[in-house]
């Protein structure tokens, strides 16, 4: 049930990384799920670039990719690669006036919601993912056993 960091092409470290997969964990739990290995890639804008063109066929920036492979219909188990271009999160920070790492928290968030199923492409779905951000970002905050009331 592992959570692994990486980076590729910055020098990115994200903070607190075991509370970050006991939050992970938790948020799995919640929306039916267990991990079972998820990686978390963080890159430059030009890598997670490239990545968008060679695998999506978007030419533009993006805050993250998401590769999965999970098992949700058979085992409920979550798998997957979740790249995050740091710098593009950092731009949104400033764009929607949050902190650079409250944008991270919710981006690595949003990337495992993605891994869960959700989608965000039509607007219902896309309020559906932000409602979900936000109630396991204030999970955060909050001590562990509150998690079921948030």
């Amino acid at each position: 049930m592992p959570v692994h960091y990486y980076t590729e092409e910055c020098r990115y470290r994200l903070p607190e990384k075991r509370r970050t997969t006991a939050w992970l964990h938790r948020v799995a739990e919640a929306e039916g799920y267990r991990l079972e290995t998820v990686n978390y890639i963080f890159c430059s804008a030009a890598r997670l670039l490239e990545m968008n063109r060679r695998f999506l066929g978007h030419d533009y920036f993006t805050d993250v990719i998401t590769f999965d492979y999970s098992d949700r219909k058979g085992a409920r188990t979550l798998a997957g690669d979740v790249f995050i271009d740091v710098e593009t999160v950092a731009d949104n920070a400033r764009l929607y006036g949050a902190t650079r790492l409250g944008e991270m928290r919710r981006v690595v968030v949003h990337g495992l919601l993605h891994l869960c199923g959700q989608k965000d492409k039509t607007p219902r779905t896309n309020a559906q993912m932000h409602r979900k951000e936000d109630k396991y970002l204030a999970w955060w905050e909050e001590p562990a056993d509150n998690d079921t009331e948030a």
